[in-house]
């Protein structure tokens, strides 16, 4: 963890000492009392904390906030829903490399049952975008939803924002060598099987341009990846 974050409602706790972000301080950081470390809120501030005590079940921090967080990033993704894996890779890389919102999406050739995983029907997913945001020295944690068709997805965009769908055979051009990019940018991705053409024509309807990464046929989440450097770098945020 290169920031350890903590929801608001802990800050004023003791830390068991079972819990992950306490293994870390005194098993990887070796922090001993009067030590500080890197901590944040999530989607607050980030400063310091400072172990303060170690007792035999938990230990007692303070902090000292010192910078407000980031605005959200200006990026929207649309993914068809992927294997409970897949989507776990996503949360994290994803937030990492920074979005404003993740929307995984029912499509046309979207496996139902991969949204009854306990993915998505307990917190866990939730988990996969706070380690994002900790390897990103960041606060701020993307919207994320994943309980909606792609309908309903495509009708939540904001006026005003570029509309982008990755897609390995109606694409015209390269991702790579689009130009004169502004944010927000709103990028779409298939599910693993592909966009349905039912799919493609509600992105048309939604004004997207198809786009494509090259001749490789990528993994969702390789494709996601090299999908959000090539925005960034366009927008002027690598």
């Amino acid at each position: 963890m290169n920031l350890i974050l903590f929801e608001p409602a802990e800050i004023a706790l003791p830390l068991p000492r079972t819990d992950r972000r306490a293994i870390h301080l005194l098993d990887v950081l070796h922090r001993q009392p009067g030590d500080t470390f890197d901590a944040g809120l999530i989607d607050g501030p980030r400063g310091k904390g400072t172990l303060v005590r170690i007792d035999a079940d938990v230990l007692e921090l303070a902090f000292a906030w010192t910078s407000q967080p980031a605005a959200p990033e200006p990026i929207v993704v649309i993914l068809g829903l992927p294997r409970p894996q897949t989507a776990r890779d996503v949360l994290r890389d994803a937030t990492t490399l920074g979005v404003g919102a993740l929307h995984f999406v029912r499509t046309a050739r979207s496996d139902p049952n991969y949204a009854t995983s306990r993915l998505w029907t307990t917190d866990e997913w939730r988990r996969h975008v706070v380690a994002g945001a900790e390897q990103a020295f960041d606060t701020r944690l993307p919207a994320v939803t994943h309980d909606r068709t792609l309908a309903a997805a495509l009708s939540d965009i904001a006026a005003g924002t570029r509309r982008l769908a990755l897609d390995n055979y109606e694409a015209s051009q390269p991702l790579g060598r689009m130009r004169a990019l502004a944010a927000p940018v709103c990028v779409a991705l298939g599910p693993e099987r592909g966009w349905a053409d039912a799919d493609r024509e509600l992105l048309r309807q939604h004004a997207f341009e198809f786009v494509h990464l090259g001749s490789r046929v990528l993994r969702a989440e390789t494709a996601l990846v090299a999908t959000l450097t090539l925005v960034r770098a366009q927008l002027g945020l690598l």
